[in-house]
């Protein structure tokens, strides 16, 4: 992980509960609370201007949310503001063709393995002989999202709405000024789109394909509402705010999966290794991450590293991995 880990982060402020449930909301609350006090003033790393509107938020904003398998919800700071869900939005698509088109037609079509490069690299794609490698980088997501039902783009982008806001429990809605900038800018997606409809990799047309997924990156969500929609993974595919089941618990497991393997890209293995959770970041700001069977965090700060992570975020989910003991790897 390219942001340094705070070292006071290392010493949990009380014994690290490794097994079982969620402490009580008020001991979450207090948790969160204390997280956001000592990071809120960190000042490093830039918002991301590649995308003119995502250049316009404000580096000050900082949430943190926390939801248990039991439903209870602890939030602070900014974790109601809304903000694109970016490339977090790849984790459950995947989830939801999984649950569509089953285990083999998407690991075969698509790949579940770490590239070891940049988000939006092409040379990853030609490295492997077409193989867009896994779900999480660019290449990936847009052959997940050929693969969404639909005869048209109206279909596909209602199957996608309407799935990613049973994650959430409430309905999304899309940030249409988002959706046009990136539009204007995805050249690169366009272009690795067509590279994979070459090799036998898209199961839809490219240019539609693409501006779907754009679509999908430019749905509004909070750091609540991530905290609710990783609850819902750590619950074995059911939203334990709603009650709703949204993916099957072997679906769920897939995608937790792959989130471990290529949540945070090339960083994925820093990001296991020092915080131990499954996760996935967005250039907007936002990191969602699950800690099976007790529930999901989420976080939002715009300032990002030079890997396009939240540095809030990141040593937010560090602390609390200790503090609440969410580490899949602890025991």
């Amino acid at each position: 992980m390219s942001t340094e880990i705070d070292p006071d982060a290392t010493r949990p402020p009380r014994p690290r509960v490794s097994t079982g449930v969620l402490p009580s909301i008020a001991e979450v609350t207090a948790l969160l609370d204390e997280a956001h006090g000592r990071y809120r003033h960190l000042d490093e790393g830039d918002v991301a201007d590649y995308i003119p509107s995502l250049g316009e938020a404000d580096p000050s904003l900082f949430g943190i949310s926390v939801c248990g398998v039991n439903g209870g919800i602890s939030s602070v700071g900014d974790a109601l503001r809304e903000f694109s869900i970016q490339s977090i939005s790849k984790v459950f698509v995947f989830a939801l063709v999984c649950q569509h088109s089953g285990h083999d037609a998407v690991s075969e079509l698509v790949g579940v393995n770490s590239t070891g490069l940049p988000f939006n690299s092409v040379m990853a794609v030609e490295l492997n002989g077409g193989n867009p490698m896994n779900p999480l980088v660019n290449a990936g997501a847009l052959a997940t999202t050929s693969l969404v039902p639909g005869d048209d783009a109206e279909e596909k982008w209602a199957f996608i709405q309407h799935g990613l806001s049973e994650f959430a429990g409430r309905p999304l809605e899309l940030d249409q000024s988002t959706f046009e900038s990136e539009t204007a800018t995805n050249q690169r997606n366009m272009a690795i789109a067509r590279l994979l409809q070459s090799y036998g990799r898209m199961n839809f047309d490219p240019i539609v394909t693409t501006e779907v997924c754009t679509k999908q990156c430019s749905l509004l969500v909070s750091a609540r509402d991530l905290a609710v929609m990783a609850a819902t993974l750590a619950c074995g595919g059911v939203n334990p705010v709603t009650g709703i089941r949204v993916v099957d618990a072997r679906v769920a497991r897939d995608t937790l999966s792959v989130m471990a393997t290529a949540g945070l890209y090339e960083l994925s293995g820093d990001w296991l290794f020092e915080v131990g959770v499954p996760a996935k970041s967005g250039v907007s700001g936002g990191i969602v991450a699950v800690s099976p069977g007790k529930g999901g965090l989420g976080t939002y700060s715009p300032r990002l590293d030079p890997a396009g992570n939240s540095v809030r975020g990141q040593r937010t989910a560090r602390f609390l991995s200790i503090a609440l003991g969410l580490d899949i790897f602890a025991s």
